[in-house]
């Protein structure tokens, strides 16, 4: 009898977890050795010479990416946003990188961009903007199949221009709401918002952090990198649509009409809704006149704080403060290791893998996004990115396949985690090849697409 998609979701998470042990271990032996002959050096007086130095930034850069691919610490209770922190730390006080460079390596205007944006999608939700939203596509999806259109349109759309993580924490519990209340069975339904939403959110820099830090780090316009992506973020929302309604014909394929439902109660606070679809629009228009992002989003999420209705600790604890801290610890793992090891030899010695081609980097994006996650693998690709001949297009090229490599597997993005952590909560199982059989597809003709149009 063939193993259920929770057995075959089990063994291979017990896999890749065994696999992350042993080489978790072998780099906590190499590290031992390696700070204990640095102690010693330091001991004798003779200071930290350059080699050391090097394998110090090597297996601290090496253990933080191995703690952020496997998501916690084994044997401890150390998750990313902590590995990144005492990643950074070990580089600043074992000598790797002074203290003001540390600070120079944070990319404030990503961090500054990503809390606006949060404070934003917290008062869209907190308003209720997103429950009237969901009760307008009640009162017009009279199918299965218009039922899903809208499902993946409305998620990949918001997520285009919001952070799409955020919209995945709203869209599934209104999605378990939707299907219940119109009785469907949720979970075809499910797979398409952590799916939609990673392919949305490709088409602008506020859709999702990586691209963010790749906007900051590139300073390709907001204009420019939404025209250059939203052909793939469309493309990608049509197979979306297209390879969920295939695999679950039964479901879709039908002339059967939805039931009649009252709409659910919107609970919605009328002049925050406002004030808060008015301060995003005005967001999005200075956006794309060319105004700076981060000051942008910054003074929207502030202007949004000033408000009779909700209390600001409501807004507080509706923001990612470990993602934050993540990114902070990243930004100065990476520029230690940048700055110790990869020379401008070191770095044109890459030039062999053709990352000009962007068939080979989009492989090389999405097989990376894939091992250590996609936030990670942008950093980790940024000094090689610098030199590139033609780096807006480079920038552009990762950005396409690190977000659309999240759509691999069940474990490839943090979307798909909220979606299926939030359904799971609610009774809805999501297993590791149920996700598979249509996200592997998925991902395969979207990078190739992106690739082609790039």
């Amino acid at each position: 009898m063939p193993d259920s998609d929770d057995e075959k979701s089990r063994s291979f998470a017990t896999a890749l977890i065994a696999v992350g042990l042993v080489f978790a271990g072998a780099l906590a032996f190499a590290a031992g050795v390696t700070l204990l002959a640095f102690l010693a050096t330091l001991l004798s007086g003779g200071g930290a010479s350059p080699a050391w130095t090097h394998a110090i930034a090597i297996i601290v850069f090496a253990g933080t990416y191995v703690v952020i691919a496997l998501g916690e610490a084994p044997g401890l209770r150390l998750d990313r946003a902590g590995a990144a922190l005492l990643g950074a730390s070990l580089m600043v006080g074992l000598g790797v990188l002074p203290l003001d460079e540390a600070y120079r390596a944070i990319d404030f205007d990503t961090i500054t961009l990503l809390l606006g944006m949060m404070i934003v999608v917290a008062n869209l939700r907190l308003s209720g903007f997103f429950r009237l939203a969901s009760n307008f596509v009640v009162a017009r999806a009279k199918t299965p199949l218009a039922l899903l259109a809208a499902i993946v349109l409305v998620t990949g759309a918001f997520s285009a221009f919001l952070v799409n993580d955020a919209i995945c924490l709203v869209m599934t519990p209104l999605t378990l709401e939707l299907t219940r209340r119109l009785k469907r069975d949720p979970l075809p339904y499910l797979l398409a918002v952590p799916m939609a939403s990673n392919v949305g959110s490709v088409a602008t820099i506020t859709g999702n952090p990586q691209n963010m830090i790749i906007g900051g780090l590139s300073h390709i316009p907001y204009g420019a990198f939404a025209a250059a992506l939203w052909p793939v973020a469309a493309f990608g929302l049509l197979a979306t649509f297209a390879l969920v309604a295939l695999f679950y014909r039964g479901e879709f394929l039908t002339r059967e009409r939805l039931p009649e439902a009252a709409p659910a109660p919107a609970r919605a606070r009328g002049f925050l809704v406002v004030k808060s679809v008015l301060v995003t629009l005005a967001m999005m228009a200075l956006f794309f006149a060319g105004q700076p992002v981060a000051k942008v989003a910054i003074v929207g999420g502030a202007l949004l704080l000033v408000t009779r209705h909700v209390k600001a600790e409501k807004v507080y604890r509706e923001i990612d403060w470990p993602l934050l801290l993540m990114f902070v610890g990243l930004f100065i793992v990476v520029e230690g290791l940048e700055t110790t090891v990869l020379t401008p030899e070191a770095v044109a010695s890459v030039g062999r893998f053709d990352l000009a081609n962007a068939g080979v980097l989009a492989v090389v994006s999405a097989v990376l996004s894939n091992l250590v996650s996609n936030v990670p693998a942008v950093l980790a690709l940024k000094p090689f990115l610098a030199g590139a001949a033609d780096p807006q297009r480079a920038w552009l090229v990762v950005a396409m396949a690190s977000t659309l490599a999240g759509n691999l597997t069940l474990i490839g993005s943090v979307a798909n985690l909220i979606v299926a952590e939030r359904a799971r909560a609610a009774g809805v199982s999501i297993g590791f090849w149920a996700y598979f059989k249509i996200g592997a597809p998925l991902t395969l003709v979207t990078i190739a697409f992106g690739a082609w149009l790039l």
